[in-house]
């Protein structure tokens, strides 16, 4: 039985166990059947042989490529263990290695692996059900969808952003943001954002005005907002993980962010915002970034924060920061919700 995804196949084998042993001839061999893994066909071949050294007899195995490959070499890990009763899988009777077909020097292609299990193992009997013994393997192979040509990665965020910084001759809308005006394209916005869609193209007045006011944001964080609609990418806080940004600038800026994306619908943006502000979250500030959680319907970083607030060491402090009272003050559901979840003493 052979199973098999893009990069990867498995194929189970059963091996007459009482016929192979009545003939210990070095060139008794058994061959499965052929399955797929990567693109190509092989098939694993297992012997019977003897060990000249005198340590016994064993079962060797081999994988083999066996449809020939359009490219120079094919490399492939494989993984081949018995199966005991049950079908469970051996932890001590299992070998794994990496082999290139064909080989640089042009042998077959073939990886025989010696020893691969002792017959005295397999004649203590567990691995032996209604006179056969099984095989898993499975075949690995790397590089899967390379190919000899090329293809460089997607630079379409790098020309967009320069769309964005060149925008003088070639935008059609400009928002006036405090005493800044920022150029920009009315079908990159709407293509990114279903609320800019509705503004730009719907029935609303500004469908119609070349320039728009905004009301309610930073120029600041309106411009980190632009370039993500037109990068997919958030410039802020890209000099410092989240361990170091522990000031109230940091905070602030990216509770705008955050709230901006809720207003403009932009998911991908308001959860990194969130990894963010995660990243701020300390017993001074968890009751503050709680708040622009709830209150920006953000429930990915309000479950962090609530469990970070539920533990006692945390829950002692944070009670006692203005962040709390605020809190109580502008959402005292989310306080039922805490006490709710404390341990009552």
């Amino acid at each position: 039985m052979a199973t098999r995804c893009r990069s990867s196949g498995f194929i189970e084998i059963k091996v007459d166990f009482a016929g192979s042993i009545s003939r210990p001839a070095i060139d008794h061999t058994v061959r499965s059947d052929d399955f797929s893994a990567g693109g190509h066909i092989w098939s694993v071949e297992f012997h019977l042989t003897g060990d000249t050294t005198g340590n016994g007899v064993y079962f060797s195995l081999s994988l083999q490529l066996v449809n020939e490959s359009k490219s120079k070499s094919v490399k492939a890990i494989t993984d081949a263990f018995l199966l005991g009763r049950g079908g469970t899988p051996s932890s001590s009777h299992g070998k794994r290695w990496v082999h290139v077909y064909p080989t640089p020097d042009g042998s077959p292609s073939s990886r025989n692996y010696l020893k691969f299990v002792k017959r005295s193992v397999l004649e203590s009997g567990y691995y032996v059900t209604d006179g056969y013994i099984t095989f898993m393997v499975g075949v690995i192979v790397l590089g899967v969808g390379d190919s000899p040509i090329p293809v460089p990665s997607s630079d379409i965020a790098d020309h967009l952003g320069h769309l964005l910084d060149h925008a003088d001759s070639s935008n059609d809308v400009t928002f006036s943001v405090g005493l800044k005006t920022f150029g920009a394209h009315r079908a990159v916005l709407a293509a990114r954002s279903p609320v800019f869609k509705a503004q730009l193209f719907g029935s609303m007045a500004d469908a119609e005005m070349r320039c728009i006011t905004l009301h309610g944001i930073r120029p600041e964080t309106f411009r980190i907002l632009l370039r993500f609609i037109y990068t997919d990418a958030l410039t802020a806080g890209d000099d410092c993980d989240g361990d170091e940004m522990q000031s109230s600038s940091d905070i602030d800026l990216f509770q705008d962010l955050l709230a901006a994306a809720d207003m403009y619908q932009l998911d991908r943006l308001k959860l990194m915002c969130a990894r963010k502000l995660w990243g701020c979250v300390s017993v001074e500030t968890v009751a503050k970034i709680l708040g622009c959680a709830e209150l920006y319907n953000c429930s990915e970083l309000k479950s962090e924060c609530l469990d970070f607030f539920l533990l006692e060491k945390n829950f002692k402090i944070a009670v006692l920061t203005h962040g709390w009272f605020q809190l109580m003050q502008s959402f005292p559901s989310v306080i039922d919700e805490i006490r709710a979840r404390v341990p009552q003493t």
